[in-house]
């Protein structure tokens, strides 16, 4: 029976002559259990009338006491088990309508419950230039740009690194220029940049940080650009809490021209100079100018020494050099981890001499310098920094400030 039902579920029933032939077959097995073979198998006999034949398949009738008990199955049974009409696979298959019903009814009490919701930004501009590429202000001199901190981007204090921050001012510069219409096939480099194969190059920057972010704080990052000399650049940046509007980092730097080629400078050429002058700003830089010298140090001078620093290749950026950010990550190598563990980094100055490529060997030079002549815990520290090659030359003089944490109220 097991055998005629699941065939019957995939093709049509036959005739009336199959179920009698199934009783036929039954009736011999409950009468005559001898004719099992050695399996438990009956063989029964191709039928006449060319209808598709099935072994019924039994187990070994069991015994009790060592007698065998026979199978007694009702005749009737069968017949009523037997459809009455023909059945397929395809009319077998659930009824799906019931579960399309029921979560289109869900969709649609999910949809007025939300409808329902008044939802509103608190701000009317506050998704409008949230997280996209920033948008040009102030007739189109200024350039904002929103900025969510990241888990990833926050050291082990819980705030933002001072490389998060830096790397914020750089994408905005760069989104600047294309905002403006003015991005070539360069790294930030304009049409008239790329014929010429010139790029822009900083070659001094300072930062006043004020306050550090957490995680998922946005700030705002404002920036533009006013002519410095005759053939440079300076660009400021001016980034604030967005929420609370506190001034979170300021920073001022100068840019020149190289030649990507022959990483020569370059002076800037009056094409080039009629494309970017209609985004001059007339304003002073937003950080007073730090004119003190930055002196040179040396193995005896210096206090802290980390050699062996390498650039990687996701260092390398599209024109081929070290990216400026990287370089301040290496000066930090060799602070002090007392420094970093009660101090935070108020500000730097940084004077770029040389790039390194790839393949350069770099070492990492602190010197500390306490700011208050009766060595005060509350007072701020001074380091002198020079990142080299190891041959000799340099790359980066910079100096930073660092303030006691708990003066930040943390």
């Amino acid at each position: 029976m097991l055998a005629s039902t699941t065939v019957s579920a995939f093709f049509p029933v036959p005739s009336s002559s199959s179920v009698v032939s199934a009783k036929a077959s039954l009736k011999a097995i409950t009468e005559s259990p001898e004719n099992l073979d050695t399996r438990g198998n009956v063989a029964k006999p191709i039928s006449s009338s060319g209808t598709m034949e099935v072994k019924a398949q039994a187990q070994a009738l069991p015994k009790v006491n060592g007698t065998k008990i026979g199978l007694k199955i009702d005749a009737q049974k069968i017949e009523e088990d037997a459809p009455s009409a023909s059945r397929t696979f395809y009319n077998q298959l659930p009824d799906w309508s019931f579960l399309f019903a029921a979560i289109t009814t869900i969709f649609l009490a999910a949809e007025k419950q939300f409808t329902l919701i008044d939802w509103k930004p608190r701000r009317p501009d506050m998704f409008g230039d949230a997280f996209d590429l920033g948008k040009i202000m102030q007739d189109g001199l200024v350039f904002r740009q929103n900025f969510s901190v990241r888990s990833y981007e926050i050291g082990a204090d819980g705030t933002a690194s001072i490389e998060t921050l830096m790397n914020h001012l750089q994408e905005t510069a760069l989104n600047h220029v294309r905002s403006a219409g003015l991005l070539g096939d360069g790294f930030g480099s304009t049409p008239q940049m790329s014929k010429r194969n010139l790029i822009w190059v900083v070659t001094k920057m300072q930062v006043l940080v004020e306050q550090y972010p957490s995680w998922e704080d946005v700030v705002e990052v404002d920036t533009w650009v006013a002519p410095s000399g005759k053939h440079g650049m300076r660009r400021d940046w001016h980034v604030h809490d967005y929420q609370t509007g506190q001034t979170v980092l300021r920073a001022t730097s100068v840019w020149v021209m190289m030649n990507k080629q022959t990483r020569r400078l370059s002076k800037l050429p009056e094409e080039v100079r009629e494309e970017i002058g209609s985004y001059f700003v007339d304003r002073d830089p937003v950080i007073n100018e730090d004119s003190r010298k930055l002196p040179k140090l040396e193995d005896n001078t210096a206090d802290y020494v980390r050699r062996g620093l390498t650039p990687r290749w996701g260092d390398l950026d599209i024109n081929q050099h070290v990216n400026n950010v990287k370089y301040i990550g290496w000066i930090l190598e060799s602070v002090p981890t007392s420094i970093l563990e009660s101090y935070e980094l108020a500000g730097m100055t940084l004077e770029y001499r040389r790039e390194c490529g790839r393949d350069s060997m770099l070492q990492s030079l602190s010197a500390v310098s306490d700011k208050s002549p009766d060595g005060s815990p509350d007072a701020s520290i001074e380091c002198q920094h020079l990142l080299r090659m190891e041959c000799g030359a340099e790359i980066v003089r910079c100096r930073t400030d660092w303030q006691p944490k708990h003066a930040q109220g943390l």
